[in-house]
């Protein structure tokens, strides 16, 4: 899979999981993992990208007596959804022209 595709999907599935509600690195690679591989060493980097693009926030709260990263979805990060959603609807088009031209080449 192209890279920039890759970090397109990849950057969807993080706001996809924060659109469900708040969560932390560990919770999103196992919830990510389910559909796309991930590691811990790529989610960060992409928290952190959407985090300077204010399309997520960060707040740190206490479990088991340690601070845990939160993480949330801001309204520009659902946004950012939506014009996934409407892209993917474009691309979905042109994969479908592709399967049908190909389907009558070979008839």
């Amino acid at each position: 899979m192209e890279s920039q595709f890759r970090r397109g999907i990849l950057d969807a599935c993080v706001l996809a999981v924060l659109e469900r509600g708040e969560s932390y690195g560990y919770q999103m690679v196992k919830d990510i993992n389910e559909f796309i591989p991930i590691t811990e060493s790529t989610l960060y980097p992409i928290l952190k990208r959407l985090e300077g693009s204010e399309m997520l926030t960060v707040f740190s709260q206490e479990h088991n007596g340690r601070l845990r990263k939160y993480y949330r979805i801001t309204d520009k990060g659902r946004d950012q959804i939506t014009q996934l959603l409407k892209e993917w609807e474009e691309i979905v088009r042109i994969y479908q022209y592709i399967m049908e031209a190909r389907e009558a080449d070979n008839a």
